[in-house]
């Protein structure tokens, strides 16, 4: 007889004979979706619940040691405490992506049970087993502080907040995702469930670069359960790419695998269980081959080659005046040589698609950065016309330009087609750790010059890329890497060349800042040498060179009427002077909106149905809020209450394409088209007596659209991007040795939303902490070793005090209420300000990251 075991979940008694991860166990048998799945390895805490009072990661919790145990997941929660956390998650600005809300919120509750009256620190030390990737932990903290008020009659939900009476561009707005994401019943794609559906997973190779010779699937096929194994053989055209097509959906027999990620088969069955038993059966014979492990290798004379036209994936060279004859004449010149690693994007929600077909073709529900790209590979792949492919993001736990590129998606709608049934194909942790892009590998070598005055004069530049196994976004990160690496300054003699270098490593691809974290550290930390050299301090020689405007880029672009970088350093001056010698400073820019010629479109649809405004804009919100942003534009251009206006999201099927979720581009390019389309319905408002019942049926389409100029233009003063927002930061070190501070001044031009944009800031800003001091993505000849628990992620015990700063000029773009964004630039300046700080503290000039000798490292 078998083995039972009971226990209370949410106050009702439940008992199960099987013996495994209660995670599992509420998710699949009780349906208690907030819980949620972020690795199963007991490291981010997405799955948090509490036993017998206690927050507790049900991953790494079995039934069988869960017996006689009382367990609270989020939908047990009180109706008073649901909206205390609701309200006060939702003011405070605790939620972006929402993957690690209710485990937040579940560790909140125990913490506040426990002590109804928690202090800072004490509310850091109750999350520190919580990972959050988007806010910086702040206002998590803030929230859950809020929260415990709120409990205790101290504080009070302020239902004018809280209903969204001003709702506006501008006014503090609580995100209208708030509720679903802090209670957990909000879907993510791992959330659906469907009749008949089955579960598909890909055999990975076991070596980063090996001849496959054979591919044997006859046991695992003939198990009970299984109803396909499909091979290259299978895929109608076996490339895919989100530019190059150069990545293989599955390695042929025949072929050679190009990293550990490399899928050799997808298993499609009935359930996991049996998934799992399948694929452990098949067997693939490989001739293992010499790896390419880096730059160094890739380049070298007589190197395997990983791709037929060899190792050089993309080069870009960027050039304006004349560097070599500036930098002669130059008084100071500086050279440094820099290296930067691989780093995980390490978003909370691993890959997850579910596939059906669908009105003659097929329907992707999918965890992306842009449905419309998604349904371009996928029809690659198959061969079709892009209309035959409907996608649809649900919730997107998290991406940071991770989920650019297709991963579960197109295997999952090649096994729906297959087996004629829904498929869902969830990546493991690990799996999701091997396969998708990371940001790229640097080596760089930088010349930067001044005169006498510590102006500049000219920049020299070599970078070379690492980007992996595949192109994925090489061209564009490169070339991002090469315009950004000049800085936000005012000369005009630079020549920088760029080389993309294909190696067996996971592929690397966008990740915030999308090329110029690496760039912006090294030049940053070159003109902090240059102006040691000058006799200046280093926010002097950034202040005399900083762009203003009227004048000119490197580039070439004529710096717009909104420009601020002057400001944000003024905002830091006296805090940076104050912490003379303890204090590093860095500055940087970043586009808004793809630019460089390219044809980069924002759309927007409103439609009136049953008495409200309906958006239809296919613009992923991947937790950075565009979907807010799109419902205040609308209530500020017709005065229409949140309540009457209904974000659809983004999907293929009845939404206009508004581009990728990248280049921080929604707000400013889709917003303007949200902007046009409202300010037309809001004269047709106007003109129906303010009675929106009169435009019942009608509909508003717009299309914003600014050329710009392509790189290499022969114009004297091309237009490379339609804006630019400017930042500058402020690290301050304590007399440890540790990041105490941080001061984060943005010019992102109009704030839309108060709440959102520190959350936003401060979330970049330790994303940049980590880069510079604990993150580590470390590779054994092209394989990764890391956990999620071992890539150095900062936790919420370890974060400085971050001061986000928004400098908002009078004069702004007639764009999108003059919004710029903000999503990349809060990540850039962070890692080269912690650079200064600690040359400041001990003048060792630290030229590799995360870097050695500090606080954080090992070597300390």
């Amino acid at each position: 007889m078998k083995e039972e075991y009971s226990f209370t979940v949410n106050g009702k008694q439940c008992t199960t004979s099987m013996n495994k991860p209660l995670l599992r166990y509420l998710r699949d048998d009780l349906g208690l979706r907030s819980v949620k799945d972020g690795c199963s390895e007991g490291a981010c805490g997405t799955c948090t619940i509490i036993v017998d009072g206690r927050a507790v990661r049900s991953c790494i919790l079995s039934t069988k040691r869960a017996a006689g145990k009382n367990i609270i997941t989020t939908e047990g929660l009180s109706e008073r405490e649901k909206e205390a956390f609701v309200y006060a998650f939702g003011a405070s600005g605790s939620v972006q992506c929402g993957f690690c809300t209710p485990g937040m919120v579940m560790a909140g509750k125990a913490l506040i049970d426990a002590n109804p009256s928690p202090t800072v620190e004490e509310i850091k030390k109750a999350i520190r087993g919580n990972i959050c990737r988007c806010t910086g932990y702040k206002k998590i903290i803030e929230g859950i502080a809020l929260a415990a008020a709120i409990l205790r009659g101290e504080e009070k939900i302020e239902r004018a907040l809280e209903e969204g009476e001003s709702f506006g561009v501008g006014e503090r707005a609580i995100r209208i995702d708030v509720r679903e994401k802090v209670l957990g019943y909000g879907e993510y794609v791992d959330d659906v469930l469907m009749e008949g559906m089955l579960h598909a997973s890909a055999l990975r190779s076991a070596y980063p670069r090996a001849r496959v010779l054979d591919i044997d699937f006859s046991a695992a096929l003939s198990l009970p359960g299984v109803l396909a194994v499909l091979t290259a053989e299978d895929v109608p055209n076996n490339k895919v790419g989100h530019i190059q097509q150069d990545w293989d959906v599955m390695i042929a027999k025949g072929g050679v695998t190009r990293c550990v990620g490399d899928a050799i088969c997808l298993v499609v069955a009935e359930n996991e269980e049996i998934l799992s038993e399948a694929k452990k059966l098949i067997k693939v014979d490989y001739e293992v081959l010499e790896v390419v492990r880096n730059i160094r290798e890739a380049m070298a004379e007589n190197a395997p080659r990983v791709h037929e036209n060899g190792n050089l994936c993309q080069s870009r060279h960027v050039a304006r005046g004349d560097a070599k004859k500036a930098l002669a004449e130059s008084k100071y010149v500086v050279t440094q040589s820099y290296s930067t690693p691989f780093t995980e994007h390490a978003f909370l929600e691993p890959e997850c698609a579910l596939a059906f077909p669908y009105k003659g073709g097929v329907k992707v529900y999918t965890s992306d950065q842009g449905v419309y790209d998604t349904r371009k590979e996928i029809s690659i792949m198959l061969g079709w016309e892009p209309e035959r492919i409907v996608v649809e993001n649900k919730l997107v736990g998290g991406g940071f330009g991770g989920k650019e590129d297709v991963s579960a998606q197109h295997i999952a709608a090649l096994a729906a087609l297959k087996v004629g049934r829904p498929v869902k194909v969830r990546f493991s942790r690990k799996e999701s750790i091997d396969f998708h892009p990371k940001r790229h590998a640097m080596e760089g070598t930088f010349t930067l010059g001044c005169d006498e005055n510590g102006i500049f004069t000219g920049l020299d530049c070599e970078i070379y890329f690492d980007t992996g196994a595949y192109a994925s976004l090489c061209g564009p990160v490169l070339e991002r890497a090469c315009t950004h690496s000049v800085g936000p300054y005012c000369y005009q003699n630079t020549d920088i060349r760029g080389f993309g270098c294909y190696t067996n490593n996971p592929p690397a691809g966008a990740f915030r800042g999308f090329g110029v974290c690496q760039s912006e550290f090294a030049l940053e930390s070159t003109i902090n040498l240059l102006a040691e050299k000058a006799g200046l301090s280093p926010w002097e020689i950034r202040y005399r060179n900083a762009i203003e405007p009227g004048k000119v880029l490197p580039n070439g672009q004529i710096a717009d009427c909104s420009t601020a970088l002057k400001e944000t350093l003024e905002a830091v001056r006296e805090v940076y002077e104050k912490n003379a010698g303890r204090a590093g400073i860095a500055c940087a820019m970043k586009n808004a909106g793809v630019g460089v010629g390219l044809p980069d479109k924002g759309r927007a649809k409103l439609a009136v149905r049953g008495g409200a405004v309906e958006i239809y804009a296919a613009a992923s919100d991947i937790g950075q809020g565009c979907a807010t942003v799109f419902v205040q534009m609308v209530a500020e251009a017709t005065g229409l209450p949140r309540a009457a206006i209904k974000n659809l999201g983004s999907n293929s099927e009845v939404a206009p394409d508004s581009g990728t979720t990248s280049g921080s581009r929604q707000t400013l390019i889709t917003g303007e088209a949200v902007r046009m389309a409202a300010a037309e319905l809001g004269e047709a408002l106007r003109a129906a007596g303010g009675s929106i019942s009169e435009l019942e049926g009608r509909e508003f389409f717009a299309e914003y659209f600014e050329p710009t100029d392509p790189l290499g233009s022969p114009k004297p003063y091309p237009k490379s991007h339609v804006a630019y927002g400017f930042a500058t930061h402020v690290v301050i070190l304590d007399d440890d040795g540790r990041v105490s501070e941080v001061y984060a001044a943005h010019d992102s031009g109009k704030v839309v939303n108060p709440i959102a944009i520190q959350g936003q800031i401060e979330g970049g800003v330790l994303m940049g902490l980590g880069y510079a001091l604990t993150e580590h993505f470390d590779l054994k000849d092209c394989v990764p070793q890391n956990k999620f628990g071992t890539l150095g992620l900062l936790r919420a015990d370890q974060i400085p005090e971050i001061h986000a700063i928004y400098v908002e000029k009078k004069e702004l773009l007639d764009v999108a209420y003059g919004a710029k964004g903000i999503g990349e630039i809060s990540a850039i300046p962070t890692a080269p300000a912690a650079a200064g700080a600690y040359y400041a503290r001990d003048g060792i000039i630290r030229t590799k990251l995360p870097m050695e000798k500090t606080f954080y490292s090992k070597d300390r």
